[in-house]
């Protein structure tokens, strides 16, 4: 059979063609996690006679040209820390009451189904959003595609491991320090996390109340703009939710005008991967060939919006966990409960402080946009680690040097729209990734700026070897 087309936008275009059928498309993304997700970890569940069902209705919907928009016929995933009525709702944890949106979809799954999407499963993440694998727990540990031995990033592990794995297409993602953008970065793929606001986050199990984001993971820029054209909107369950709809940018590769600020101050540490300097400046290079200008920036607050992320995260998250961290303590994973007691750490002062630096910040990188259109940086210093390099002297996993070297946190505090997509590879193999930020609610600039770097370069395009079980 000719080869299955790699992007959900080719996807959609070739369903419409007659060239491929959705049942085609979902039962590749069946053989492939029957294939590999004994290795890789993706799914917490697996619908596959529900993905197969609804692929088939896609089909006959389709045929009788009732077309839903690029979603219709697509295989996607969803992290298990979103409401499906499909299934349980996990979390990767033994702590939540399965009973918890049990029948319900959140408003980001109900809208995705409501585009024709074929769910095909709920991907494995970190325990609440915020822990890390713990093998004594009986929950997958999700693995990296590109090298099981490495680490996908967290915590939208499962769907940056099945877009680069081809599970699916595309799928939902979440980001409070990170989430989307680390396994994206890691794995080789495209994520977006919009503007806090743009997308409703209720349905989904809280980590930080005012730092949460739900966003897309998929290959290429257009396939996250598509998914994001379905979930932008208000919602009454979300108060935070704004009255903020999404149309996708016209896709001209075109970026003459456009004027992008290069952050490299805090992004290029001691330790830094060897090929990073040049990757970084050879995708600058492409931006300014597609006619954009480059100046150099510097990002306000930078520390004090780290620190910002994890003050405000760590309460929030306690605020939520803190009766069931008192009566289950050994049922949480043990990088889980040393990151929430963290936050009892914190002074109610240190909050309210944390939250009003967080206003002071905001208004600084506003001004900062009203001088350039798109801001660039690396999305990591480094490739994905191993998951031994991750282990702390008591043992256990231990994430706190490796934040060091991951540049995402600074933009949850402050809330505006961020896209990573892939610029190369370490010498090991491993993806290096471009972050782009945009203005509040500025989505279209940094979507057609990483399309304009897409349309240049294969990078997103690239696959991995399929992941295969060990031998016994």
């Amino acid at each position: 059979m000719t080869e299955l087309p790699r992007t959900l936008t080719d996807a959609a275009k070739a369903l419409r063609e007659g060239a491929v059928t959705s049942v085609e498309l979902t039962e590749a993304s069946i053989a492939a996690a029957d294939a590999s997700d004994a290795t890789l970890g993706t799914y917490l569940a697996r619908f596959d006679e529900y993905a197969l069902e609804r692929a088939a209705r896609a089909d006959a919907e389709l045929a009788r040209g009732e077309d839903l928009g690029p979603l219709h016929g697509i295989p996607f995933g969803v992290k298990d820390i979103i409401a499906m009525a499909e299934g349980p709702t996990t979390a990767q944890s033994l702590i939540l009451d399965r009973s918890w949106g049990a029948g319900k979809d959140a408003p980001t799954v109900a809208r995705v189904k409501a585009a024709g999407a074929v769910i095909t499963g709920k991907a494995s993440t970190m325990e609440f959003a915020c822990g890390m694998p713990d093998a004594t727990k009986p929950f997958p540990v999700p693995r990296n595609p590109w090298n099981p031995e490495t680490w996908p990033g967290g915590s939208s592990s499962g769907t940056g491991s099945g877009v680069a794995s081809g599970m699916f297409l595309a799928g939902l993602g979440t980001d409070t320090a990170g989430s989307i953008r680390i396994p994206a970065a890691f794995c080789g793929v495209s994520g977006l996390m919009p503007t806090f606001g743009r997308v409703p986050k209720s349905g989904c199990v809280p980590l930080g109340y005012s730092l949460d984001h739900i966003g897309p993971l998929a290959r290429g820029v257009r396939d996250c703009a598509s998914v994001l054209e379905v979930l932008a909107g208000p919602d009454a369950s979300d108060p935070d939710c704004v009255d903020a709809p999404f149309t996708a940018p016209e896709f001209t590769g075109d970026l003459t005008g456009v004027r992008i600020g290069v952050v490299r101050e805090h992004h290029f540490p001691e330790g830094s991967d060897p090929a990073l300097e040049g990757t970084f400046d050879a995708a600058l290079a492409v931006l300014a060939e597609r006619g954009a200008s480059v100046i150099e920036v510097e990002l306000p607050y930078w520390q004090e919006m780290v620190t910002a992320d994890m003050i405000t995260m760590g309460c929030e998250a306690l605020a939520y966990h803190r009766s069931d961290l008192s009566a289950r303590w050994d049922d949480y994973f043990v990088a889980t409960r040393a990151m929430l007691a963290n936050g009892a750490l914190v002074s109610g002062a240190d909050y309210v402080q944390a939250q009003r630096m967080r206003r002071v910040a905001q208004d600084a990188i506003g001004r900062l946009f009203e001088t350039v259109d798109v801001i660039v940086s690396p999305t990591a210093s480094v490739g994905a680690p191993t998951f031994q390099s991750l282990l702390g002297e008591s043992g256990q996993p231990d994430v706190s040097e490796l934040f060091s070297y991951i540049h995402t946190p600074y933009w949850d505090s402050v809330g505006n729209p961020v896209l990573v997509v892939p610029m190369g590879f370490t010498a090991d193999g491993m993806p290096l990734s471009l972050q782009l930020a945009g203005p509040a609610f500025g989505e279209a600039a940094i979507l057609r700026a990483g399309d304009a770097f897409q349309q240049s370069t294969d990078w997103h395009l690239r696959v991995p070897e399929p992941a295969v079980p060990a031998a016994a």
